[in-house]
């Protein structure tokens, strides 16, 4: 058995964390919370599980280009995105309110990764489909497309 170690609030706040989320069609996204401590719990539950999803998603091969303009800021975000994940940023002074970086044109789905990733994922299923341009992510789980 492995042992998980807990991440909390008070860790994540103020400091750059990412976190991975699938939707209901099982596809992934990692989101940049930027200090925003208001992520899903489920996002907490194991540091070792969260890293070991990091890991993975990294070493999996670039099966396509940048969908984020050249040369701009969110062109240093994509790698996840070429790799096959949504990726969302935290936008500045809205607490869990996350935009769309990038967009894979194939998205990688839960099915692809090691059995023990998918259980873990699979607590971190999102009520919401990804592409929307901004989501409101609640620390109960709860999400939602903003149209604003």
């Amino acid at each position: 058995m492995t042992a998980h170690t807990p991440l909390t609030r008070e860790e994540i706040a103020g400091v750059e964390f990412d976190w991975f989320a699938t939707d209901p069609d099982g596809r992934l996204a990692q989101f940049l919370a930027a200090g925003d401590d208001t992520v899903p719990a489920a996002a907490l539950a194991s540091e070792e599980l969260l890293e070991a999803t990091h890991v993975w998603l990294d070493t999996r091969p670039e099966t396509e280009d940048t969908s984020a303009p050249a040369g701009g800021f969110d062109e240093h975000l994509c790698a996840p995105q070429r790799r096959g994940a949504f990726v969302y940023d935290h936008v500045p002074g809205e607490t869990g309110v996350y935009r769309l970086v990038a967009a894979p044109r194939t998205p990688v789905t839960l099915a692809a990764l090691p059995a023990h990733l998918q259980a873990y994922l699979g607590t971190l299923r999102l009520p919401v489909a990804f592409g929307a341009a901004r989501l409101l992510i609640g620390p109960d789980g709860t999400a939602r497309a903003l149209t604003d």
